[in-house]
């Protein structure tokens, strides 16, 4: 299929709506962006890019950008909470040879991606809130301000209250699923290295690795509990409440939570994977098709794989209808099964005594005598190639 001139409106300038612009784009697209926010920013946090996104930020041309201001990861270390005792430490420069791992700033790759974006010649529209997507020969974008947009292609990368989600599958309510996470930076004045370190304890973890040039570490606290948290990425809460949850963690993780001065929650819930993917002449993406748990580190690098393959699928197909549903069979499987592995993995993290010393002793030998499978479990997901 031509994709020179083919008018498309992507809905959501987050890092999905943002690489599938630009890969449209360089496929010969027309491509405008509507974003809701007043500029394109996101509250400062950090997220991993593993290989399968760095391939996809590579055949962008992104790669050198996306090195210059992250940090290689050079390992995963498993702790324990009370000390700060290391369990098992995954060396990903000797056990990943390459295959690039980044820690980045999210603003940062957002920045690079609408930079690049918008030097091809994406348009994007700020302060344009989707009310109402109408998939058709001509889909219809219906804006909070009264404004309609249309064109040949719509694209629905609007995240988990996702307004494409909703004309193409119906209404579903996410259920909670009995954890929160608390998000901030905090200065590495501990001068930790370029590792994620994942300090596990009873019922909770806290994750932390460096950002930038190292100066920052970017802390994710996950702690199960029964009641209900609203569902959101920036609810502001008192950084008292994530010491309290997290007392008893100590060693370098009791050192950065006490320097956490100011903290988002965010309640999790799981949504189904999207059961349609495309409707007449729309699609979705990213959190929109396949909201995921930040327990494989996926959420980003999915959105990368997405954004890809929606554009290869469309030139490669003879038409909008078969290279839509070309996108949905490469991609729909792939992302469930991610999504499946993502929810899985948080009790790893999380035993309570009698089973948590046990546990982390078979860590310990197998770190010891089989680093190489420990690493490998999840070559599927982190060698996965879609632009190969």
């Amino acid at each position: 299929m031509d994709l020179k001139g083919l008018k498309t409106t992507v809905i959501g300038a987050g890092i999905g709506g943002l690489a599938a612009a630009l890969a449209l784009r360089r496929f010969g697209a027309s491509v405008t962006v509507l974003e809701q926010a007043e500029r394109i920013s996101e509250v400062g946090a950090g997220l991993q890019i593993t290989p399968n996104g760095v391939k996809v930020l590579k055949a962008l041309g992104l790669a050198d950008d996306l090195a210059w201001c992250s940090q290689r990861a050079r390992a995963v270390v498993l702790r324990g909470h009370r000390r700060g005792n290391q369990v098992l430490r995954l060396d990903l420069d000797e056990y990943a040879a390459g295959l690039p791992y980044y820690f980045v700033h999210r603003s940062d790759l957002i920045g690079i991606l609408a930079g690049a974006a918008r030097r091809e010649g994406v348009q994007v529209r700020l302060l344009q809130k989707a009310d109402r997507v109408e998939p058709g020969p001509q889909p219809l974008v219906h804006l909070s301000n009264g404004a309609q947009c249309s064109g040949d292609l719509l694209v629905g990368a609007d995240g988990l209250h996702s307004k494409t989600r909703v004309a193409l599958n119906g209404e579903r309510k996410p259920f909670f699923t009995g954890q929160v996470a608390w998000r901030a930076t905090v200065p590495n004045h501990l001068n930790l290295p370029p590792e994620a370190q994942v300090f596990m304890g009873p019922g909770r973890h806290l994750v932390a690795y460096p950002l930038r040039d190292g100066s920052l570490m970017n802390l994710v606290a996950v702690q199960e509990r029964r009641a209900w948290a609203e569902e959101g990425w920036n609810l502001k809460d008192d950084p008292v409440n994530l010491r309290a949850a997290f007392r008893g963690f100590g060693g370098s993780a009791a050192a950065l939570l006490d320097a956490v001065e100011e903290v988002l929650l965010w309640g999790l819930f799981r949504h189904p994977v999207a059961e349609r993917w495309h409707g007449e002449n729309t699609a979705l993406l990213g959190d929109a098709a396949h909201p995921t748990l930040p327990f494989m580190a996926q959420g980003a690098n999915l959105a990368l794989e997405d954004a890809w393959v929606l554009a290869r699928s469309l030139q490669e197909a003879a038409g909008m209808a078969s290279g839509l549903a070309m996108y949905q069979e490469r991609r729909r499987d792939r992302a469930e099964r991610v999504v499946q592995a993502a929810s899985n993995n948080a009790w790893k993290y999380h035993l309570r005594a009698p089973l948590s010393w046990p546990a982390h002793q078979v860590l310990k030998l197998g770190g010891r005598f089989a680093p190489d499978r420990m690493v490998s479990q999840f070559d599927w997901i982190y060698r996965h190639d879609v632009t190969a």
